[in-house]
């Protein structure tokens, strides 16, 4: 076996390990912990539906939708999936931790090297490791954050896959777009397959957050946009070319995505009788995070669950019978605080940039909290930043300029990801899709810095840099 293939087992057995020893130590019981409520959530609505309920909850449940009544605020994804393990074994959260735990502890890693090997390819010569790679494997691997985070049964661990997944695959639509473009040959030949897999990645990833299908449009823009900007031409004529060259691959993967997602809409249509693409939590979070009770200081968890429920106006409460009712309106009810004072709404959303990057202790977290936000982000943030500024350095050179066009879909997608929340509701749990595509320049960064303390060995640890 090749010894980066060598290194590559090793990372994942390691990983596989760490979170079945979280998935042990949270056991069979389904708690309150810190950052993993939804739990209760998941596991309450997969026995409710093996009980024949459907998705619904036996008494008012969070934020008021009344018993008995059709919820759509979960993923029906990651409903099923957890639904379905408990169909063969029964309702054992420790069976669904375990499974979770192992599948999820193979493919992070395995994605993120992918990840990181396509957006900084190694050379030619096949002796030589992708240490960039690997760092970026390993990395991810060990990240106190998702560790915690993949033992719960939540859609964190799942939806983070997705988002590897799917940025690998539109890296590697990319480069066969390019290839045929450098050969003089139209990007729209060939290639179908790899277009579909971006839809069905996309789809799955959508499924499990469907705060993803906001990124989906700049992800297939970049497609079109880093094809045209590297073709011969005027910047229009480039633009055209690709657009009509990308056109039916965008398509192939739209078409996916949509008939993917197009049995939810239907199933949610017949449950509400009105349009619901997915799911119905946007209008509730963009109704709380901007609501005028926080001034201009945005709190991320406010006092008692409870705190939430009431915020909802009394004449809305009827709606509660029907969940996408009420979201809709809640939504309008948001958008009314942004246009009664776009300026709070701006101070507000600034003030959510140290919750949503939070990486020091605080007094009102537990011992457990601080450590693992500190060993995790608190030491990645450094070598992110570092990695990212290694990035911007690539530009400079035309040797690196190729991957430097690479990488920049993933610090689109850092950007893009973050913005969304920061101008609605912004958790340090909500980002751990950024940290997951940040510890890939944090990989690089470490390899940059290992070669500069081993320069008698640049052969090695440059490759991938």
């Amino acid at each position: 076996m090749p010894a980066e293939k060598r290194w590559l087992v090793g990372i994942v057995l390691v990983s596989v390990v760490a979170r079945l020893g979280a998935a042990a130590i949270l056991g069979n019981s389904i708690q309150a912990l810190p950052g993993i409520l939804d739990e209760i959530s998941y596991h309450t609505l997969a026995t409710r539906l093996l009980a024949g309920h459907g998705f619904t909850f036996g008494q008012t449940w969070w934020p008021i939708t009344a018993a008995g009544t059709p919820s759509a605020h979960w993923s029906y994804l990651y409903t099923l999936w957890l639904a379905a393990v408990y169909t063969v074994f029964g309702a054992h959260p420790i069976v669904a931790r375990l499974l979770q735990a192992g599948l999820t502890g193979l493919l992070m890693p395995y994605c993120a090297y992918r990840l990181a090997r396509r957006a900084w390819p190694r050379p030619a010569q096949p002796e030589l490791v992708n240490w960039t790679a690997l760092a970026a494997a390993a990395w991810t691997g060990l990240y106190g954050y998702f560790i915690y985070y993949t033992a719960a049964l939540m859609t964190e661990a799942f939806f983070m896959t997705g988002v590897l997944w799917s940025l690998e695959c539109a890296l590697r639509v990319y480069d066969r777009a390019r290839a045929r473009s450098e050969a003089g040959q139209s990007a729209a030949t060939g290639g179908g397959w790899a277009w579909a897999e971006l839809g069905l990645a996309l789809a799955i990833t959508v499924y499990l957050r469907q705060v993803f299908l906001f990124f989906v449009p700049v992800l297939l823009a970049w497609l079109v946009f880093a094809v045209a900007a590297q073709a011969p031409g005027t910047l229009a004529e480039r633009l055209r070319a690709a657009w009509r060259g990308a056109a039916r691959g965008v398509l192939v993967s739209g078409g996916v995505l949509g008939l993917l997602i197009a049995p939810a809409t239907l199933f949610n249509y017949r449950q509400f009788n009105r349009f619901v693409l997915l799911n119905t939590n946007a209008g509730y979070a963009f109704f709380w995070s901007n609501h005028p009770i926080y001034g201009d200081q945005f709190v991320a968890i406010l006092p008692g669950i409870a705190s939430y429920a009431e915020l909802i106006p009394r004449d809305l409460r009827p709606l509660g019978t029907n969940e996408a009712a009420l979201e809709s309106a809640l939504m309008q009810r948001g958008l009314g605080f942004v246009l009664a004072d776009p300026g709070r709404y701006m101070r507000l959303s600034l003030s959510r940039i140290p919750v949503y990057f939070l990486f020091w202790p605080t007094p009102d977290s537990s011992a457990l909290s601080n450590l693992t936000r500190v060993g995790s982000f608190g030491l990645a943030l450094p070598f992110m930043l570092a990695g990212l500024g290694l990035w911007a350095a690539d530009w400079l050179s035309p040797e690196q300029r190729a991957d430097a066009w690479r990488a920049s879909l993933l610090v689109v997608f850092i950007v893009a990801f973050s913005l969304i929340h920061l101008l609605s509701w912004a958790l340090n749990r909500y980002r751990l899709p950024v940290d997951a595509v940040g510890l890939l320049f944090a990989g690089r960064a470490v390899i940059a810095l290992g070669r500069r303390m081993a320069p008698r060995q640049p052969a090695r640890l440059a490759v991938g840099t």
